[in-house]
């Protein structure tokens, strides 16, 4: 079923008249929202809410005359094979008609009288209790997939056609997940450097992902499971995708005739050696080889045969990642720390294998058509079961708390919301985040684990630099002048900015030896944000805005007129 239209037009008059929202009319919007239509393809708020809330950010401030630049983590000048190389929208807000309008009212929302009604004690039994899994590790989700709501049987057929939950977050010493009977789902966690801005955990949410590879780059050659051959694969697509070398466990290259470390012999090797030539190309069979660096086991053949393909900054057809976004969590000796309970669960799949070539020609024809038809809205292919297509290979799915606080999908619409970020910006590689920015070998466990794994959490980890070698954080918090795009994070401003708006070195200092100075938040802050969360899987008003916050955003845009100056120096990376 459709949302009720008519209490949708009555939402946002209330909305922009700036009323406040009492618990009577929390209700009301409740009772309005939660019989959400699944299988429209049609948004009912926001045809284009692949432009996502912080794009609306006010990037100059009419009382100090300081400029404010988040932009930059998202829309950088990007290198091959991502041809989208945005850094020019850090100078101007290139909105088209329709998009001018931020369509993302819950943002104007004071939630200071909802948010008071939660007590501390409410909030954290909320957030402690698992909505993925029980005691008995049944996965709670799939349970009701496979006994299909016809609500969300997209084409009626009985069946669930899309991502059906295997994860069991149930990780080893090497971030491998388990089922309940000891097996390999494929699943393995890594530990990354928090992107950022918004990733940042003292701006509201914990997460985790974990990739998996196609079950053939577990096999050898006679199609029998081989751990270690999983994990050189996964160490070679990682080399791939940072285009550097990757420190490995040492192996025998006689054992995959792999050149591994590239020294042009078969030996013991410690090192996947990034050395990329370009492979041979015949005409006649229209067939690569020659290949500079090659997968092993069942995945070598593959490659050869040309069934799979490999380059730098791609990763293999069929690789799957799987983001859960939580709660803060709060442990009895008030350590923040990931929540059991999730927020959103999303999921992402490489279905098609694009080249160089066709990911440039496709990135060449979007800015063609931007400019030929500046008011033309995208058009995104795909349903709330199936997912959403980038465009560029990848399809996207997400699940999100119901009313009632347990996982269901994402309509069309909610969905929309995560594929702009994943499609069209210079800062992704092949359409994701984190991967490239995996920790290194001589971090626990070699950077492969689930942050419920360490207890020291983010404490002592050193800050990341730039590829040009620049403290990464502290370069956002300098031109940004603030820990967040809506600079709404009192608590960062007030730690790392005087009151001329300069950063504190003392404070930087300690960032470039512990990130968790900067991105951990304070228990009040932690339990007001995960408050504030609550009151909109409360409302199911997702379409509005997702954002956490407990006072209205004041740094942000309600209209914006399109093609104007941010104000902005454009932050590049050599």
């Amino acid at each position: 079923m459709r949302y009720n239209v008519l209490f949708s037009i009555i939402f946002l008059i209330v909305f922009f008249n700036g009323c406040q929202n009492s618990s009577e009319s929390s209700t009301q919007i409740n009772e309005a929202i939660t019989k959400i239509d699944f299988k429209s393809t049609t948004p009912i708020n926001n045809k284009a809410a692949y432009v996502t809330s912080q794009c609306y950010t006010k990037t100059e401030d009419n009382i100090t005359d300081i400029k404010h630049n988040p932009c930059f983590s998202c829309h950088i000048n990007s290198e091959a094979p991502n041809y989208i190389d945005d850094a020019d929208l850090q100078t101007g807000f290139d909105f088209s008609e329709y998009t001018k309008s931020n369509r993302f009212i819950n943002l104007f929302k004071d939630r200071t009288t909802l948010v008071n009604n939660i007590s501390d004690a409410e909030i954290l039994e909320y957030i402690k209790k698992n909505n993925y899994k029980d005691s008995n590790n049944n996965l709670l989700l799939k349970n009701k997939l496979s006994s299909l709501p016809e609500e969300w049987d997209v084409n009626s057929n009985g069946i669930w056609d899309g991502y059906m939950p295997d994860c069991y977050f149930n990780f080893d010493n090497e971030g491998f997940d388990k089922t309940p009977n000891g097996k390999y789902t494929l699943w393995r966690a890594f530990a990354y450097y928090p992107f950022l801005g918004t990733f940042w955990p003292t701006n509201g949410s914990t997460d985790d992902v974990l990739i998996r590879l196609d079950a053939l780059f577990s096999k050898d050659t006679n199609g029998t499971f081989n751990l270690e051959i999983y994990k050189l694969n996964l160490a070679i697509v990682e080399s791939l995708i940072k285009q550097k070398d990757v420190k490995i466990d040492s192996v025998d290259e006689n054992k995959y005739g792999v050149d591994l470390n590239q020294n042009n012999t078969l030996d013991i090797a410690d090192t996947v050696k990034f050395k990329w030539d370009t492979p041979d190309y015949n005409i006649s069979t229209q067939k690569l080889s020659n290949f500079s660096m090659s997968y092993v086991g069942l995945a070598k053949e593959k490659l050869e045969s040309n069934e799979y393909l490999i380059a730098p900054g791609l990763y293999p057809k069929f690789t799957e990642f799987l983001h859960s976004v939580r709660y803060i969590d709060i442990d009895e000796n008030d350590t923040i720390k990931i929540a059991s309970r999730m927020k959103e669960l999303r999921y992402a799949k490489k279905t098609n294998w694009n080249t160089y070539s066709q990911m440039q020609n496709y990135s060449m024809t979007e800015i063609k058509e931007k400019d030929d038809f500046p008011d033309r809205l995208r058009t995104i292919l795909g349903n709330s079961e199936k997912g959403l297509q980038t465009g560029l290979g990848w399809t996207y799915q997400g699940f999100i708390e119901d009313a009632k606080g347990q996982l269901r999908p994402q309509n069309y619409e909610e969905t929309l919301y995560c594929i702009g970020c994943h499609s069209g910006v210079g800062a992704i590689t092949d359409s994701t985040f984190v991967f490239q920015r995996k920790f290194e070998y001589d971090t626990f466990q070699n950077g492969w684990y689930h942050w419920a794994q360490d207890a020291n959490g983010f404490k002592n980890i050193q800050e990341p630099k730039t590829k040009d070698d620049r403290y990464e954080y502290s370069l956002y918090l300098e031109v940004n002048h603030a820990g967040d795009e809506f600079r709404d994070n009192d608590e960062i401003i007030k730690k790392f900015f005087t009151a001329d708006g300069e950063l504190k070195e003392n404070e930087i200092t300690i960032l470039h030896n512990d990130i968790s100075h900067l991105i951990i938040p304070s228990k009040k802050r932690a339990l007001d944000l995960n408050k504030a969360y609550k009151v909109i899987v409360d409302e199911q008003s997702y379409i509005y805005g997702r954002d956490a916050h407990v006072k209205p955003v004041e740094n942000v845009h309600k209209n914006v007129i399109p093609f104007t100056s941010t104000g902005n120096q454009k932050v590049v990376f050599e």
